[in-house]
């Protein structure tokens, strides 16, 4: 008889596991005592200290370099100023308010920008999809206080007193705060509240931390937005243009309706109206491309918006194209400041879930932008503190007849390249607007209202070109061009609120599914090395022998449990209850022939005999799951493997682990799964494929050894 040949069980163990780390938690009522003992301290540094971080502009303002920094601050201060009068005068359309408060917005939200904000170069202010939020909010409010929303006469400030100018019509009011309010007051009532609200919101999301809600808003969504809401900013404009007075839609469906009512309403175009749109719109794209052609000859911006407001408001007061061709004009804006108001809490709970994607997209825009410059520009910002200082730019200027602001990309992008260097910038652009509040206001009387729609639809340029970006965003992931399209028709089919939750709710969607439905592969040998890829990917790999490595490439959790089971079963072709259910039926019908055959021979013993005709060798005797791709698990991840070990091993096949995070082990540690103080742990965890592969291919040397010797 020849000798076995020996196998060294010491050359078969399992490869030693590296040591964890013990980490010890302190007690939670000793943090939160060692916590609240800390913010409880109060001290002169710290209440210097926390002043200071409130307003940061005590603590670079004292550094400030006048010889190096003047310059560039006042040129882009004044440029971004001159920019902002034609854009805050034009934005009022968008939130349907009076003129004079888009210029109170800008000058409140650049001064308060100024004391708390982070960033060298945000410009905060109106932006337009602020403005068409807000504008919603108040022509649906305006309109269910039995308002008309096609009523063109122009209320003076003196509206907030219940005065009008120039009108034999007796006007509809509501009493508000025990004043009779107009129409042109209740806007900016309902405007101040709803801004009011949108800034407690950012501040308690300040307060408590809650940033981190901005990541879901993906970078696909936020351009669908843009788009959707450009289109819709576009759709309300276009009767401006048109000098059509058609009333705006309330509810769902703005774009498709109001489309449907202009060309209703077509034969009543404005001729005057047209013609100064067509002129003023040839102006300001002429010069928008002018100046992104030679942008690197010109020093600053050309003040397009500027020149097409002060021709159009000569030609239209020296032609009194409002008396001749029934032209809507701007109207009377008064100078100075009307006193201060405190919103009014009845209309709060009206527009209190309105107020939170106001919230939502304005810090986002403003923690977006500010990171995104001082990245640029080589400096840090606060995330904390810049949402801190967008609240209080809602809830200050609210108080001052003001609605929501954020921060501007265009603007902002003027200041960075006008040679910005600090918030200095936005004190000049508040003196510019102040300028323009003290004196200069009424002068804009005879502005034609299609000249502010004609700068709002030029301004959408970059949004509505982003439409390009679409078919290359398509290519680059199908994902992210469905989320894109989802996100834009939403918001340009049914309303811009349910547009972003829409777009929200549909990327998560796409990520859930995409980890409920992820890619599983089977893995092969590179050559002779310990590598192991995709044998569907790569050429020339070679599988194991009697190893099947499997590779599931997503979180294992209660959502796609079954699919890991039904792809694992699937893939390595045995699926262990059709294989027991096989082998005890041909147990059963193995045992009934070989009975008959026994009862004609007379044989008794032969049970033993048919259990081993059955039982058929496999194809392989281990899986091993890579588990480099599972970064989590839950309950019932736990239980599925869990399950998959008992299961294989009553066919005689043994299932090991490898590459798993340290998150994984911990959650397989608690659930016990390498059996109680972890006995089990060495022969079912390790830490590569290929340690894996080898153990499992010599213990089974091994136990082929043993039966042999036995034999």
């Amino acid at each position: 008889m020849e000798d076995v040949p020996k196998v060294s069980e010491a050359a078969m163990a399992p490869p030693p596991l590296l040591e964890r780390r013990v980490r010890q938690r302190q007690p939670t009522v000793s943090v939160l005592k060692s916590k609240l003992k800390q913010g409880m301290t109060c001290s002169v540094p710290r209440v210097r200290s926390t002043l200071s971080g409130f307003f940061p502009v005590v603590r670079w303002l004292p550094k400030y370099k006048l010889r190096e920094y003047v310059w560039g601050d006042v040129m882009s201060g004044l440029i971004v100023g001159i920019i902002l009068v034609p854009q805050a005068i034009a934005y009022c359309l968008l939130a349907g308010v009076e003129p004079i408060y888009g210029l109170y917005t800008s000058f409140y939200a650049n001064i308060i920008y100024f004391l708390m904000g982070t960033s060298r170069h945000v410009s905060v202010g109106i932006f337009s999809l602020m403005s068409l939020m807000v504008g919603q909010v108040v022509f649906r409010e305006v309109f269910l206080a039995g308002f008309d929303l096609n009523d063109d006469s122009i209320a003076s400030v003196a509206g907030v007193l219940n005065s009008s100018v120039g009108t034999n019509v007796t006007l509809h009011s509501v009493e508000l705060m025990g004043l009779q309010c107009g129409k042109e007051c209740y806007a900016i009532s309902v405007a101040a509240c709803v801004t009011f609200l949108a800034g407690v919101y950012q501040v308690l999301m300040a307060v408590f931390r809650l940033g981190f809600v901005s990541v879901y808003l993906s970078a696909p969504m936020l351009d669908g937005f843009a788009m959707g809401a450009s289109f819709t900013i576009l759709t309300v404009q276009a009767k401006y243009l048109l000098g059509l007075k058609i009333p705006r839609h309330q509810g769902y469906g703005t774009v498709v309706v109001t489309w449907f009512n202009i060309f209703a309403n077509i034969h009543k175009t404005n001729l005057c109206d047209l013609i100064t749109s067509a002129i003023c719109i040839s102006i300001l794209v002429a010069g928008k491309e002018i100046q992104e052609r030679f942008k690197d000859r010109l020093k600053i911006p050309l003040p397009t918006e500027l020149v097409v407001v002060a021709g159009a408001t000569l030609a239209s007061h020296f032609g009194d194209l409002n008396s001749l061709y029934d032209s809507s004009v701007s109207g009377h804006i008064p100078t100075g400041f009307i006193a201060p108001q405190v919103p009014n809490f009845g209309l709060m709970s009206r527009v209190a879930l309105d107020a939170i994607p106001l919230a939502v997209i304005s810090f986002a825009f403003t923690v977006s932008l500010s990171e995104m410059f001082a990245k640029k520009n080589g400096y840090m910002v606060r995330p904390n503190q810049e949402m801190l200082a967008i609240g209080c730019c809602n809830i200050i200027p609210s108080f001052f007849h003001c609605f929501t602001t954020s921060a501007a990309l265009a603007k902002t992008m003027v200041k960075d390249s006008t040679g910005c260097q600090t918030q200095v910038s936005s004190l000049i652009s508040a003196l510019v607007v102040l300028l323009v509040l003290l004196f200069f206001a009424p002068y804009f009387y005879a502005l034609q209202k299609c000249v502010l729609a004609c700068i709002i639809i030029v301004s959408l340029r970059g949004a509505l070109r982003k439409f390009k970006d679409l078919p290359a965003k398509w290519r680059a992931s199908r994902n992210d061009g469905i989320v894109c399209l989802v996100a834009m028709s939403a918001t340009a089919l049914i309303s811009v609120e349910l547009g972003l939750l829409v777009g929200v709710v549909f990327s998560m969607i796409c990520i859930i599914f995409k980890t409920q439905n992820p890619k599983v592969s089977l893995m092969g040998r590179v050559n002779n090395s310990d590598l192991y890829e995709d044998m569907d990917e790569y050429k020339n790999l070679v599988p194991p022998p009697g190893v099947q490595v499997f590779c599931f490439q997503a979180p294992l959790y209660y959502a796609n449990k079954d699919f890991f089971l039904k792809s694992l079963y699937g893939t390595v072709g045995v699926e262990p209850f059709l294989e027991m259910a096989r082998r005890r039926k041909a147990e059963k019908k193995a045992k009934e022939m070989f009975s008959k055959q026994a009862k004609a021979n007379g044989d008794k013993n032969t049970g033993e005999v048919v259990i081993g005709l059955v039982q058929r060798e496999l194809e392989f005797h281990t899986i091993v799951l890579d588990c480099s791709a599972i970064p989590f698990l839950d309950s019932a991840g736990l239980a599925t493997f869990k399950g998959l070990v008992k299961e294989y091993k009553e066919v005689g096949v043994s299932v090991l682990l490898a590459s798993c995070y340290t998150s994984v082990v911990d959650t397989l540690q608690k659930g016990q799964f390498f059996g109680k103080n972890n006995t089990d742990m060495g022969s079912l965890l390790f830490h590569t494929v290929h340690s894996a592969v080898l153990y499992a291919n010599s213990h089974r040397l091994l136990g082929n050894t043993a039966r042999e010797a036995n034999a």
